[in-house]
């Protein structure tokens, strides 16, 4: 994601990083860069010309000018300015407490994924506790409803649907009363689009939305439509009052000219951005780590995050045992590579990694991973625990079963055998690892106890922290 734009500022970052002085014909030259980084991302040019405006005047003062180190000044003034056209801080839902109904309405263009957000949204929501109801009250869309209805069956959250109905307003009505008689505390409204915007569409939301009295009325935006989709949110808003935005194929916006102007332009914040195909693949937004992630410093706290949620911390614990009395197995690295493989694509790891934001992971050779993941799984059980049995013929054996070589199968063998080294080093470390996490991390929550050891434990060699 946002890979034009973060080269750029991560080449500028790497150059900065390394003066000693700084002068203010290097501040002009840096912002010329980056406002030209900025107009190519499709950033609105009111935008372009504050952040410009402002970088420059903070810049230009004693702060950087006469810093102990006027390169990392600087680039701390372009990260807090990227902050702040990015949205300051997370914005949370305003919903009510568990025990009142809270009614969130999606509003937005036919095409632009208010079904797919709804359901995203109504999974994130059972995770954290709530008890979610989608209501269908697309009535335009041909199979708007079995889709919601699919989509909802599969998170299992009921979906209130009217199949014969054509009229929203009362579908709307008696989705809230089907969520009060069944305990059901917030209610997701998704409702009709068009392929632009038209007074009829507007009018029945704009009834639809008298009704429900939400507490969130959100706008589902399709990221990569750039100005446009700022242009969508004025309009929406203007009309309907909107509390924020979802951005949709976050994953595939190699620019970011949505998510850097619409808070600054329209005043509302980004809620959520969709980041991939599966119902997981949906993120609160974070104007401090997407500013990291543009700036090539990666995203730890984001990676940790992920690694938890996939991690199971039993097991973690057990893996680290395993380590320090050195059994750490070829099944325990096979375990290893699936895991990685459930935190997400290959691009969205890099995007978290420091040094490797913005880098297209299309230009790195995964298949290597895929081909350890079929050698280990072309051994036996008793290989896999025990990789000192596996002598010549067992190794030309298990190289056909996987369709490699025997020399990739050696190549796997001595690699396990380096990594099982290294994991025991770290787990002997691990407290000092710990800290210097914390350290890396400001202090930031979100790590629920797990140390640098135990996320090493779950990756392959080849990833560095």
């Amino acid at each position: 994601m946002l890979e034009k734009i973060t080269g750029t500022f991560s080449s500028i970052v790497k150059t900065l990083s390394g003066k000693s002085k700084i002068t203010e014909k290097n501040i002009e030259e840096t912002v010329e860069q980056i406002k030209m980084a900025l107009l190519e991302a499709d950033v609105n040019l009111r935008v372009v010309r504050r952040f410009v405006n402002s970088t420059i005047e903070e810049s230009k003062g004693e702060k950087v000018l006469k810093a102990v180190d006027p390169g990392q000044q600087f680039v701390k003034i372009i990260h807090d300015k990227l902050v702040s056209m990015l949205g300051d801080k997370k914005t949370d839902l305003a919903l009510k407490g568990p025990d009142t109904q809270s009614v969130v309405l999606l509003l937005g263009l036919q095409g632009a994924g208010k079904t797919t957000a709804a359901h995203k949204l109504a999974a994130r929501l059972k995770k954290e506790g709530r008890r979610p109801l989608l209501v269908a009250c697309d009535l335009v869309r041909p199979a708007a409803i079995e889709q919601l209805s699919v989509l909802g069956q599969k998170i299992d959250v009921p979906v209130y649907k009217e199949p014969d109905s054509k009229n929203a307003v009362k579908v709307a009505k008696n989705g809230l009363d089907f969520a009060k008689k069944n305990g059901l505390d917030v209610v997701i409204v998704d409702t009709a689009g068009r392929l632009q915007i038209d007074e009829e569409m507007m009018a029945e939301l704009v009834d639809v939305k008298k009704a429900v009295n939400p507490v969130e009325t959100i706008l589902v935006a399709d990221s990569m439509t750039g100005q446009n989709a700022v242009d969508i949110a004025k309009s929406f808003d203007e009309q309907l009052g909107l509390t924020g935005v979802i951005l949709t194929k976050f994953d595939s916006d190699a620019r970011g000219g949505a998510a850097l102007s619409l808070k600054t332009i329209t005043g509302k914040p980004i809620l959520y951005i969709g980041t991939g195909e599966k119902t997981e693949d949906f993120e609160p937004f974070y104007p401090d780590r997407i500013a990291s992630r543009i700036l090539g410093m990666g995203d730890v706290v984001s990676l940790v995050e992920k690694a938890q949620e996939t991690v199971n911390q039993e097991e973690a614990l057990k893996m680290q045992k395993k380590m320090a009395r050195n059994e750490f197995t070829l099944q325990d690295m096979l375990e290893q590579l699936q895991s990685v493989k459930k935190m997400g694509s290959m691009q969205q790891i890099m995007d978290m990694m420091p040094g490797l934001s913005g880098m297209d992971a299309s230009q790195m050779d995964t298949s290597g991973l895929k081909r350890q993941e079929a050698i280990i799984q072309s051994m036996t059980y008793k290989e896999r625990m025990n990789h000192l049995i596996i002598g010549p013929s067992r190794r030309k054996r298990i190289a056909k079963g996987s369709g490699t070589s025997v020399q990739e199968v050696n190549k796997l063998i001595k690699q396990f055998e380096k990594t099982k080294l290294t994991m025991k080093k770290l787990s002997r470390n691990r407290g000092a690892q710990a800290k210097m996490m914390q350290q890396m991390m400001g202090g930031a929550g979100g790590m629920g106890g797990m140390d640098l050891s135990q996320l090493a434990s779950r990756m392959p060699k080849g990833f560095k922290f």
